[in-house]
């Protein structure tokens, strides 16, 4: 990098600031510190893994001081604010060496923490990590804020003010974050905490080029360059701004939102009533609502009456859901514990939801979205994306192996329409193979719904059929085709 005279200029104020604070930076070896430290070299890969390592196990316990380490020992800013002078000044050949440090850091950042999560037995979705993947202008602000800070403390020599900007910044969750939504398949998680991490690197990267122009880094460019620099740093903040100013909208209407589910729920009891616990999910369709009353009277209508109010004051549809507990003069204490116990059903209920849709859409090859929830019978049901080659028993060993540990619920793989097994049989009697593949032919039959012809020896096609409406497949759609083979050979019949 490389910094000459300062431009001329008749403004007053400018003449001061120039005297009075340009003129008492030492620019050379300002410009000297940022190469030095913003580049590759083995200490910064080291730190770089070790910051990682320390990030995703607070992301993962989660603990907040555990992530405050990881963020003051994390590396990353200096190849930031190295790509933001570098722009100040034009220096092409620093902007290569800090964004390819920059870049190289990151992606060792997510393929450690990848890693770390695959082999973790620990792989839920904390609260530190999931506040990592929504951000708004807010977190815009806190990157520029923190940027300005972090600028002046390296131009005016303030090192006490650099431990506070690492940790507002917090550019190592974030790629944590990445990682563990790679490791398991959650792209939600993944491009949120990646939106994050751009949003504070672009912010830094800009705000760092405009506090070294401002202190005279780059008073050497043209006027044209100066106008081209502004452009770049107007166009890249309004591209950010814009969708992370939606997205803290949509919150501030969560907000709101959550404020008028209580109230109209509130309303719906005597004054004396009191919502021991309510949770609201705004990501379901339909939203749902989930509450506990501590009320002296039932209110029968509660559930609809609320469903209705809150569908007209939100324009969503509503699944509402009221645990009512009667309480009275006495009984203050028994109405705490059944509310407690109240509130563990529902937040346990809502765990084994959680991890159904996880395993389902996991096994499947779809997004969670696709998986269909009813909370009521505990059963979670999906429809699997083909597999080249894949068997009926192999979907049917998958759904087994989602529905690992879920007691009390019912996974429900769909498969696609792959062949039907070949009913063996012996005499009159079915071989044990033979037992097994009318097994597995019952379970795709449960879940496929289309017609089976059943072609085979007449009285051996006959048993097959009973054994199957035993098996509640109804009459109508199972077809006997007789003929002399053996053997009793299944296949979908499609529709008319």
């Amino acid at each position: 990098m490389t910094n000459k005279t300062y431009a001329v200029s008749r403004n007053p104020l400018w003449v001061s600031w120039r005297e009075r604070s340009i003129a008492t930076v030492d620019h050379d070896a300002i410009l000297r510190r940022i190469v030095e430290e913003s580049g590759w070299s083995p200490r910064y890969v080291f730190m770089t893994v070790i910051s990682a390592g320390i990030a995703i196990l607070g992301l993962l316990l989660p603990s907040s001081a555990v992530l405050i380490g990881a963020m003051l020992l994390s590396p990353l800013m200096m190849p930031i604010i190295g790509l933001g002078f570098a722009l100040a000044t034009l220096d092409f050949a620093e902007m290569r060496a800090s964004g390819f440090a920059l870049a190289v850091g990151a992606v060792i950042a997510i393929a450690f923490t990848a890693l770390f999560v695959l082999v973790s037995p620990v792989q839920t979705v904390t609260t530190e990590i999931a506040a990592r993947t929504r951000p708004n202008l807010f977190d815009l602000l806190v990157a520029f804020f923190s940027a300005l800070a972090g600028g002046y403390a390296l131009i005016r020599g303030r090192g006490e003010t650099v431990v506070g900007v690492a940790i507002a910044i917090a550019l190592m969750p974030p790629l944590a974050a990445v990682g563990f939504g790679i490791a398991t398949w959650n792209w939600t998680i993944a491009g949120g905490a990646f939106l994050l991490f751009m949003t504070n690197t672009v912010t830094i990267t800009l705000t760092a080029a405009f506090m070294a122009r401002l202190y005279g880094f780059g008073s050497h460019l043209t006027p044209a360059h100066t106008r081209l620099q502004s452009i770049v740093m107007v166009v890249c903040m309004t591209a950010l701004s814009v969708p992370l100013a939606l997205t803290l909208r949509h919150i501030a209407w969560e907000t709101l939102a959550a404020r008028q589910v209580r109230d109209v729920i509130q309303r719906q009891f005597p004054q004396t009533a009191r919502i021991s616990d309510l949770e609201t999910d705004f990501n379901r369709q339909p939203m749902r609502v989930v509450a506990t009353v501590l009320t002296p009277s039932y209110a029968k209508d509660a559930e609809r009456d609320t469903a209705t109010s809150l569908r007209d004051a939100l324009q969503r549809d509503l699944d509402v859901t009221i645990d009512q507990i009667q309480v009275g003069a006495g009984n203050s204490e028994a109405a705490q514990v059944a509310a407690a116990q109240s509130r563990e059903r529902t937040q346990s209920l809502e765990r084994f939801a959680t991890t159904a849709v996880d395993r389902l859409a996991l096994v499947a090859g779809v997004s969670s979205d696709a998986v269909l929830v009813d909370r009521g019978r505990r059963q979670a049901t999906v429809a699997a994306e083909p597999l080249s080659g894949a068997s009926l028993d192999l979907y049917r060993q998958l759904e087994r192996r989602a529905s690992d540990g879920l007691d009390g619920w019912t996974l429900v793989l769909t498969p696609p329409p792959a062949p039907l097994p070949v009913i063996g049989f012996s005499g009159e009697a079915l071989t044990q193979q033979g037992a097994a593949d009318l097994d597995l032919a019952v379970w795709a039959a449960r879940r496929v719904p289309l017609g089976i012809t059943i072609a085979g020896q007449a009285a051996r096609a006959e048993m097959v059929r009973e054994i199957l409406r035993a098996q509640q497949i109804p009459d109508q759609r199972l077809l006997i085709a007789p003929n002399g083979d053996a053997d009793v050979r299944l296949t979908w019949r499609l529709p008319d």
